[in-house]
C-alpha cells in the first residue's frame, strides 16, 4: 500500500483557488478586518489617515494596525518577523491584500502610535459592549508581577548611584566637602542611559527581582480585559480606585453603577469611599490585622464597641478606650484604656498582656465595614470565575519585552501601551470566538459610539 500523494508543484489548475476560499468565514483575521475598517483613525490619533493629495504614496495606517493586531495575537513582536511573515503567511496576504511593508515602516508605525493603539484598544472594548459581551455589571480586578528586561546587578547599580548623588545632594552644604565634577558627570550619564529608570524590586514567586505590577480589570461576562495598567508599585492597595474608575469608564461610563471585586490585597477604606461616591461598590475583604500576642487566644479588637457619639471604645468589660493619638501614616485612631483600670481588671489575662490595652481603628472604617460585608461568597466567585478564565499561558510570560519597557518618548513615563498588544491579542480572540458560536460572524453594528 502506498503512501498519501500531494499534488504536483508544476501542477496547473483550470480555476486557481483564492485568497477568499482559504480563510474560513469564523477565523479572528475577518474580526480584525471588520473592526479595524470601521474605526475613525483621525480620531484616535493615527498619522496620514487621509492620504496625500501629492508625494509618494504610504501605506495605510489602517492596514499597519491590522498587522500590529495580528502580530499581537500570534505572539510575533518583532518587525523583522512580521515582514517575512507578510510573504509566506496566507493570512496575513488575505489581511493586508498582499502588502508586505519593510521592518522600518513597521517600527516606525509602532513607535509613533502608541497613544493611538491604546484608543483603539478602547474602542474594541465599546465594540464588544455594543454586541452584548461585554455587560459592565460586575468586574474583577487582579494584578500580576511581569520582570523587567533590566538584570539585578543593573538595577542595583543604578540604585547605588542615586543614593551616591543624593549622599552628594547632603553633603554639599558642608563648606569643606570637596565633590569630584568628572565623578557626577558620569553618573548621571549612566542614570541616563539605563533602559528602565523606574523599575523596582518586588516580590515574585522567583524571589526578588526588577518587576512591573500589571494590573487588569476583567468584566464578567465573557472574562474580556476592559482596562489594564503597569505599575511600579509593589502592593496592590493603591490601585482599586483608578482600575476601578477605568473600567466604569469602559464599560459603562461616569457615574454608572457597577460592582468591582478584588482580593484582600485592594483593600483600602479612603479610596473604597471614593468609589462609592461614584457608584462603584467594591467587593473586597477588609484586610484586617490580627492580635497575635498571648498565642492568639486574646480579646480580638472585634469585642470592642465603638461609640461614635463620644469617639471612644467600649472592652468586653464595660471600660472605656479614650482616643489618644492619630498616625497619619497608617491613617489609623489609636485608642487606649487607662493603666490602672487594666490592672485591675479581672478579664486582663484575656486581654491583654501589656499594662494596658490599645485597640486602633481606620479614619475610614465605615467604608471598610460596608466592604466587607459585600464581599459575600457568592460575590468573590464572580472574582474566581473571571481570573481564571483570564490566566491564559502566554499572557503570563514572565519578562516584558524590551521593546515595551525601553525606547520610549518620554523616559520617565511606563509607557501604558507595553502591555496594550497583550490585552488586544486577548481581546481579539475572546471576541472572535464569541462572535462566531456556530461558525459565523454576528454582523458587526455599523457605526462606532
Amino acid at each position: 500500500m502506498g503512501y498519501v500523494q500531494g499534488e504536483g508543484r508544476t501542477q496547473a489548475t483550470l480555476f486557481p483557488v483564492t485568497l477568499e476560499e482559504l480563510i474560513p468565514d469564523d477565523h479572528v483575521c475577518r474580526v480584525i478586518d471588520a473592526f479595524v475598517d470601521r474605526l475613525d483613525m483621525a480620531r484616535l490619533g493615527f498619522e496620514r489617515a487621509e492620504a496625500a493629495e501629492t508625494g509618494r504614496p504610504g501605506y495605510d495606517p489602517r492596514d499597519l494596525l491590522k498587522l500590529y493586531l495580528y502580530g499581537s495575537l500570534q505572539q510575533i513582536r518583532s518587525s523583522r518577523r512580521l515582514e517575512s511573515e507578510c510573504r509566506r503567511n496566507i493570512e496575513l496576504m488575505w489581511l493586508l491584500g498582499r502588502l508586505a511593508p519593510d521592518h522600518k515602516t513597521i517600527a516606525e508605525f509602532r513607535r509613533m502610535h502608541r497613544e493611538g493603539v491604546t484608543a483603539a484598544g478602547a474602542e474594541l472594548v465599546r465594540l464588544a459592549r455594543s454586541v452584548g459581551l461585554v455587560k459592565g455589571e460586575w468586574v474583577a480586578i487582579d494584578g500580576s508581577k511581569f520582570q523587567a528586561v533590566s538584570s539585578v546587578k543593573s538595577v542595583r547599580e543604578r540604585e547605588a548611584l542615586e543614593r551616591y548623588l543624593e549622599q552628594l545632594e547632603q553633603s554639599d552644604e558642608q563648606d569643606e566637602v570637596v565633590i569630584d565634577s568628572s565623578a557626577v558627570t558620569s553618573a548621571l550619564e549612566k542614570l541616563h542611559r539605563h533602559p528602565e529608570p523606574e523599575v523596582a524590586f518586588m516580590r515574585t514567586n522567583q524571589g526578588f527581582l526588577p518587576a512591573y505590577n500589571v494590573q487588569t480589570a476583567v468584566d464578567a461576562e465573557h472574562a474580556l480585559i476592559v482596562a489594564q495598567q503597569v505599575t511600579v508599585q509593589a502592593g496592590d492597595n493603591g490601585s482599586l480606585q483608578p482600575m476601578a474608575e477605568a473600567a466604569q469608564a469602559a464599560t459603562s461610563g461616569p457615574a454608572q453603577p457597577i460592582n468591582v471585586v478584588a482580593d484582600a490585597g485592594y483593600s483600602n477604606g479612603e479610596q473604597a469611599e471614593a468609589c462609592e461616591a461614584k457608584g462603584i461598590l467594591p467587593h473586597v475583604p477588609a484586610n484586617r490585622g490580627v492580635n497575635s500576642r498571648g498565642d492568639g487566644t486574646l480579646f480580638d479588637r472585634t469585642e470592642f464597641t465603638y461609640q461614635p457619639e463620644s469617639d471612644t471604645f467600649l472592652c468586653p468589660a464595660g471600660q472605656i478606650l479614650a482616643r489618644k493619638q492619630l498616625m497619619r501614616k497608617d491613617r489609623t485612631v489609636l485608642y487606649a484604656a487607662q493603666p490602672e483600670v487594666c490592672g485591675a481588671c479581672p478579664l486582663k489575662s484575656r486581654c491583654t498582656v501589656s499594662p494596658r490595652r490599645i485597640v486602633t481603628r481606620h479614619l475610614h472604617e465605615e467604608a471598610l465595614q460596608r466592604m466587607q460585608q459585600r464581599a459575600t461568597p457568592e460575590a468573590m466567585s464572580y472574582r474566581g470565575t473571571s481570573i481564571c478564565q483570564f490566566e491564559i499561558p502566554h499572557l503570563r510570560t514572565s519578562t516584558l519585552p524590551a521593546a515595551w519597557t525601553a525606547g520610549s518618548a518620554n523616559r520617565n513615563q511606563l509607557g501604558r501601551s507595553r502591555l496594550q498588544s497583550k490585552a488586544h491579542a486577548e481581546h481579539s480572540r475572546r471576541t472572535q470566538a464569541a462572535f462566531s458560536p456556530a461558525g459565523h460572524l454576528i454582523p458587526l453594528p455599523p457605526t462606532m459610539t
